[in-house]
């Protein structure tokens, strides 16, 4: 039987600089969005959550949102955690979230000090854990003044409840003013988590080249735009598809001739890069070195194994770049 951790866990990892901060974070992250709810048997998200540290991902991502239900990504992670990681919880990066709809009421969302304090000694309570090493405040809130939401992450920082604050979803503008509060409180912002791929470019109209500047690192969820960029698609949509099931997050609807045609020139390069589609994909988000890390889901530990080859070949010529850019177009 093999052993747990393996010991060349952090020879077959590559650990990125979060912007100027000390912390460095695997290339590749474990996002636990969507496969570690209820709906999902235990078994299965312990063996993803042990294979992926076995590959040296040290940083598992999570919300309090996540699910489903909302909530029981993180009692499921916890109990995870307790049984098979307790003796390595200092060789790991958790981090969780709030922002969005957590409880009825007018305090149960967006962004208030009370909502934000609220929800992470929740999140606390369902991991069995002192401390998350990132807080996210999830998405902006129009209304709550930035200061008071800003504030508050300052504020769960000082009680020990956090190491470091970060922000999600946040537009370049903002996330500069949100930042630089932050920085004057005492509590710089450690990293941004935009949603980046090649087919959703928003942060390279100013957002990457801020967090550069501001010495924050940048770790993207959705990298292959809600699995698009993989081979699943290129012969239609699958039965046991996301795009088959009715998700809100993936339709068929979206799934255009157009958009299909690009994927389909995207994976002839990939193949002349001898990867496959989804490898390309992660790789190409990593091609900046502004960016410290993507974030992947799992419902296969196979899903897993091939992100981590993708770093085997991560680098690109600028034939290829230009390539993937007409493909795009």
């Amino acid at each position: 039987m093999s052993s747990f951790p393996h010991p060349d866990r952090y020879q077959q990892m590559e650990y990125r600089r979060s912007g100027r901060s000390g912390i460095k974070l695997p290339a590749i992250s474990l996002g636990l969005w969507h496969n570690f709810g209820d709906s999902t048997r235990v078994d299965n998200s312990r063996e993803l959550l042990r294979h992926a540290f076995d590959l040296g991902i040290t940083h598992f991502d999570l919300a309090n949102n996540y699910g489903p239900p909302p909530g029981s990504a993180e009692e499921n992670f916890g109990r995870i955690l307790r049984e098979d990681f307790r003796a390595h919880r200092d060789e790991l990066i958790i981090s969780t979230k709030a922002g969005y709809t957590m409880w009825q009421g007018p305090y149960g969302d967006w962004g208030s000090r009370k909502y934000l304090v609220a929800s992470l000694d929740q999140s606390l309570k369902r991991m069995g854990l002192e401390y998350v090493d990132i807080f996210y405040h999830h998405r902006p809130d129009p209304e709550t003044p930035l200061e008071e939401t800003m504030r508050a992450l300052d504020h769960v920082v000082r009680q020990g409840k956090a190491l470091y604050v970060a922000l999600s979803n946040y537009p370049a503008d903002l996330a500069a003013e949100a930042i630089a509060i932050l920085r004057d409180l005492g509590t710089p912002c450690l990293i941004h988590q935009p949603r980046y791929s090649m087919f959703e470019r928003t942060p390279e109209q100013g957002l990457i080249q801020t967090l550069g500047d501001a010495g924050v690192g940048c770790i993207a969820f959705s990298p292959l735009a809600g699995g698009v960029l993989t081979d699943r698609y290129l012969q239609g949509i699958p039965e046991d598809s996301r795009a088959a099931s009715g998700s809100k997050f993936l339709s068929e609807s979206q799934l255009t001739k157009e958009k299909m045609e690009k994927v389909r020139r995207l994976n002839v390069i990939a193949q002349q890069r001898e990867q496959k589609l989804a490898q390309m994909a992660l790789a190409w988000v990593l091609r900046d070195d502004r960016v410290t890390s993507v974030l992947i889901g799992a419902s296969k530990t196979a899903q897993i194994d091939d992100a981590v080859a993708m770093l085997a070949r991560r680098q690109f010529s600028d034939t290829e770049l230009a390539a993937i850019d007409a493909a795009l177009m």
